[in-house]
């Protein structure tokens, strides 16, 4: 690799020859399935109604897909929200807490989120258990009395939960699991998951705004034979009348959906089918997240955030600077890392989460393909020269 004179008279390496494909590393919205287009995506429901039987038909295909493709038995209900992820989360808590004791386990920002909902805004007096980045709560101190909020896969921390066998078969409460970063890439025990929520715009590449709730049938019973204390905005409104509202989870939705998001979802899950299913999915994540750990090995100044292998995620990969600048210096120099990739167009959007420690977060998720995690490392040494020299 030959030098290159910048303009402050320091020297640095030549920017690599080869560049990711496809530099899109985001943790969300993150990598279109490889081959997406738009004019991929069917279009005859554009411009008609989300409740006309075409528009009907088409929410529901992206139900049953998803049913499919994630293995969830028929036992459990699932229903597209609005407000993504953390709509189908707030919908559920608001919904179902406050019938028994819970639980709330926090190690990272959006479990941080869910802590503020409960304590701030609900009041139900729950106890928290909190770990810092990098770590995760004693899991065996859950209650199986108590109903538990967490986040199967931290996607502001790269720390994920490392199965479910923490979770008690005879459990008294139920299990909310925000698995927004998880589904598509990771086995979910359906048994052990009363409420399951996620986004499209994580693994499966999809638009953002909409979320998806999948209840199991403790849930379904809570929900028919509990009214909380708070009065619920309309969105979050499951029953009427003590039963549960079967149409939000045949196609019904609560509010009106993007009918083209729907369809870019919808090409996303059948590209899924088309390279094998889940297990093709959580392959792919699994071979990314591989491919960026043999690259971390290989540096001495890269390493993973987690220091546990057996929690560390699959999807949102999180990556701390080994030097002994301090937190606002290492900050500056992840911000400058990532500018200087993104105007290359080796990497787009790798900067660490604005509340996690200073580092990069790289997305290993089912849409990204290992040759472009490989092609990375070349890159992540050329940015790193340009910041370590200045």
């Amino acid at each position: 690799m030959t030098d290159t004179i910048r303009s402050d008279a320091t020297r640095a390496s030549a920017a690599p020859a080869t560049k990711p494909a496809r530099p899109h590393f985001s943790s969300g919205p993150c990598a279109k399935p490889p081959g997406w287009s738009p004019d991929k995506l069917a279009t005859a429901v554009l411009g008609r109604s989300h409740r006309s039987k075409l528009g009907k038909a088409r929410l529901q295909h992206a139900i049953d897909l998803t049913r499919e493709l994630l293995k969830v038995p028929d036992t459990h209900r699932i229903g597209i929200v609005p407000a993504s992820d953390t709509g189908a989360v707030e919908m559920a808590m608001w919904s179902m807490l406050g019938a028994r004791p819970v639980q709330l386990l926090a190690w990272e920002s959006f479990g941080e989120g869910w802590v503020t909902d409960a304590v701030k805004q609900l009041r139900i007096d729950p106890e928290v258990l909190k770990a810092p980045y990098g770590e995760i709560v004693d899991l065996t101190q859950v209650k199986p009395s108590h109903d538990v909020i967490f986040t199967w896969n931290g996607t502001t921390s790269g720390v994920r939960v490392p199965n479910g066998d923490w979770i008690a078969e005879d459990r008294e409460g139920l299990t909310f699991a925000d698995a927004t970063s998880a589904v598509f890439a990771m086995d979910m025990p359906w048994d052990k998951l009363d409420v399951t929520t996620f986004s499209w715009q994580k693994v499966m590449g999809g638009e953002g705004g909409h979320g998806v709730l999948i209840l199991g049938p403790r849930a379904v019973e809570r929900l028919e034979s509990y009214t909380p204390a708070w009065p619920l905005p309309k969105i979050f409104r499951m029953t009427k009348g003590g039963k549960l509202i079967e149409g939000i989870f045949k196609g019904e939705t609560i509010n009106t959906p993007s009918m083209l998001a729907v369809e870019d979802y919808i090409f996303a899950l059948e590209w899924a089918q088309s390279i094998g299913g889940l297990d093709a999915l959580i392959a792919r994540s699994t071979a990314n997240a591989s491919a960026l750990g043999r690259i971390v090995a290989e540096r001495d100044w890269l390493d993973h955030l987690p220091a546990d292998p057996a929690i560390r995620s699959n999807t949102s990969v999180c990556l701390k600077l080994v030097t002994d600048a301090d937190a606002e210096a290492q900050a500056a120099m992840v911000k400058r890392m990532a500018a200087l990739l993104e105007a290359e167009d080796a990497a787009y959007d790798i900067a660490g989460y604005r509340d996690a420690p200073p580092g990069l977060r790289i997305w290993c998720g089912a849409t990204v393909d290992t040759a472009d995690i490989e092609a990375l490392g070349p890159w992540l040494d050329w940015a790193w020269e340009q910041v370590a020299a200045a």
